[in-house]
């Protein structure tokens, strides 16, 4: 097993102060960023199987739009071929949704529904 680094402790011997943690988007480098999340938190669960989050436990449909379904493929394809870790397009999928979950204030969940509200609460006030 791969031994964790010590952040602190590096930046600490080169004379540097930690300021947050920087994440790749796109490209080589996001496919980078990925594998090293999916290595990060994916084990092979004790009785065998597709390694995974243990701490996955719930199980849930989520719809998809096709181009986005042939992304996550995409995506997958690329990190098996740098990282020769096999991962699935759903796992890629949950990995990201918790992902972007954590990274999502408040402000930015309540606009990506707020426009929704207005449409919907615009239909009840026309047919009322």
């Amino acid at each position: 097993m791969k031994r964790r680094l010590d952040m602190e402790k590096i930046a600490k011997g080169l004379g540097a102060e930690r300021r947050g943690k920087v994440s790749a988007k796109g490209g080589h480098f996001g496919a980078m960023q990925v594998l090293a999340d999916v290595e990060a938190t994916f084990r092979v669960p004790v009785g065998g199987g597709r390694p995974t989050d243990p701490r996955w436990t719930e199980r849930r449909l989520v719809p998809l739009a096709p181009q986005t379904l042939e992304r996550l493929e995409e995506i997958t394809s690329r990190v098996r071929e740098h990282g020769g870790v096999n991962v699935e397009p759903m796992q890629l999928a949950a990995l990201l949704l918790e992902k972007t979950t954590r990274q999502l204030s408040e402000a930015e969940a309540e606009k990506l529904v707020r426009p929704r509200r207005r449409a919907a609460t615009a239909r009840r006030a026309e047919s009322a």
